[in-house]
């Protein structure tokens, strides 16, 4: 069983502490138990409840009237309004409550409700992302556990995967052929596996690597497939070798194509480009315009 500080409770529901606490003195809405040493601290159900109970109150119901509610209540009130509600506020709190309570189903509706409304590619741009956003914050400060972040995650990889498939095989001669991977040690590929279904979405051919690819087997692959652009993220967990001689090698080893490079390591603190063939793109919007440049 976890457990949970306000502070906690604070940054997954967005309810300051203050209120927290006020509504624990006149309402009981949750009961905080203490420690040997008299700190006071949650459980997974307190937080459970906390959640479902502050997206009532944020969508206008008196929290007078929600600690009059059953249990039962409150939970078909949520999932009410998580079907009907789309704004992105509400969205990524049910979100976040399907993800503490590990509820696949709910995590299911939720999202394919959205895609049926506003398409995949802007469910992941105004929805999941955002969520992963936030997840990656709560992550940092101890707020969830591992299996959440797991759990979750791989939810969210099914469903790119699934739209990936979706789309008709590029057969186009004409197209632009992209590689994309994660260096070696590197293996969080959710936001390559986005890419890899807005390029192929808009025409494009991908040759996918994925996660985790050492450097020779790029260059064997490029020899093979001679991709017009390379694309490749390199994040905070990238450690192998320092990023500026990476770099060095990726515009020197492929000198007749164009790399992309985005990721965290590149954009806080930018390598030098010694090569006229690399390209730092800052931001996912920035990566769309550019491949929206070229005809489907």
């Amino acid at each position: 069983m976890a457990i949970y500080s306000i502070k906690d409770l604070e940054k997954l529901s967005d309810i300051k502490a203050h209120t927290i606490r006020v509504w624990e003195q006149r309402h009981a809405i949750v009961e905080p138990k203490r420690t040997s040493t008299n700190i006071r601290y949650y459980t997974d159900s307190d937080l459970k409840k906390l959640l479902n109970i502050a997206l009532l109150n944020k969508n206008g119901y008196k929290i007078s009237k929600i600690a009059k509610m059953s249990k039962q209540e409150i939970a078909q009130k949520v999932a009410e309004i998580s079907e009907v509600n789309f704004e992105n506020a509400t969205q990524l709190d049910a979100l976040t409550i399907s993800m503490i309570e590990m509820d696949e189903y709910k995590f299911d509706r939720i999202i394919s409700t959205n895609i049926e409304q506003i398409g995949f590619e802007r469910t992941m741009l105004e929805i999941i992302n955002p969520f992963l956003d936030k997840l990656s914050l709560l992550w940092l400060t101890g707020s969830i556990n591992p299996a959440q972040e797991h759990f979750i995650s791989c939810l969210i990889r099914q469903k790119i995967i699934v739209a990936i498939d979706r789309e008709p095989f590029v057969r186009n001669p004409k197209a632009k052929k992209f590689l994309l991977f994660l260096p070696e040690g590197s293996a969080d590929e959710l936001s390559l596996l986005f890419l890899h279904y807005i390029m192929k979405s808009r025409g494009h051919q991908v040759i996918y690597l994925g996660q985790n690819i050492p450097f020779q087997d790029i260059k064997a692959v490029f020899d093979i497939h001679h991709p017009h652009f390379i694309y490749t993220i390199i994040s905070e967990i990238f450690t192998k070798e320092p990023v500026q001689r990476y770099v060095d090698r990726l515009g020197k080893s492929f000198s007749d194509c164009d790399i992309i490079l985005t990721g965290y390591r590149v954009l806080a603190q930018p390598p030098q480009v010694s090569t006229n063939n690399i390209h730092i793109h800052e931001s996912l919007n920035q990566t769309i315009l550019f491949l929206n440049q070229f005809k489907k």
